[in-house]
């Protein structure tokens, strides 16, 4: 191969890299979980978390992408994409409002997820009491919030202006008026393998499995 040859694939070589660098880090993509799909069993199955995270999320992460390219947002946040939906041509604006959401609250689902169980400790702990009174107030506080939603939805735990509250949403609305610090996928998706039409029982499972250091790092972080 002459030098010439050679020199001009170095270059097309260089710049495909940084092609495909720039695409990557523009694009939405699917968080790694710190833990395995069956690391939560017996509370949540491993078929369950597989497809949730690699279907489920998966397809939120591919279709958030798909409604942005071209639309000059690419290297934005996905929050800043979502405080500014109204930016949006209507010809794309659900598909960003609806799959943004997605992603953006299953990020902070699995997140919060951990196979092992953890009480509350430090600031979260001192937070629930000071809001809720004990920490049994707390979570029958939150899980008649999560069984009291109506169809699809969520429920949360927010921090907003130094106060801790719960509020639930639907379908994937995401609630910016505060910051999320946990929250509980009530979508049918979420448990009806293992539970059906159970919800309470899954309500009362996911508690097992909550990662309180994560949740308490988002306390911190606010």
């Amino acid at each position: 191969m002459s030098w010439g040859l050679r020199i001009y694939s170095c270059i097309n070589l260089y710049l495909n890299s940084r092609s495909l660098y720039v695409t990557l880090n523009y694009m939405i993509t699917l968080p790694k979980l710190d833990y395995k799909y069956e690391d939560l069993e017996p509370y949540v199955d491993k078929q369950t978390m597989e497809l949730h995270h690699s279907k489920h999320h998966q397809g939120y992460v591919d279709k958030l992408n798909a409604a942005l390219t071209g639309s000059g947002w690419e290297d934005k946040s996905l929050e800043e994409i979502l405080k500014n939906l109204d930016k949006f041509p209507e010809s794309i604006r659900t598909a960003v409002k609806n799959n943004g959401g997605g992603v953006f609250n299953h990020n902070l689902f699995f997140e919060s997820l951990g196979p092992k169980r953890m009480d509350l400790l430090g600031k979260i702990q001192e937070g629930v009491e000071k809001n809720f009174g004990s920490v049994d107030s707390f979570k029958e506080e939150f899980g008649k919030a999560a069984l009291g939603q109506f169809g699809s939805g969520w429920a949360w735990l927010m921090s907003e202006q130094g106060k801790l509250k719960i509020l639930t949403t639907g379908n994937q609305d995401v609630p910016l008026m505060g910051k999320p610090i946990l929250n509980l996928d009530v979508w049918e998706h979420a448990y009806y393998l293992k539970y059906q039409n159970r919800r309470a029982e899954y309500i009362e499972a996911w508690w097992q499995v909550v990662n309180w250091q994560k949740v308490g790092e988002k306390l911190l972080a606010v």
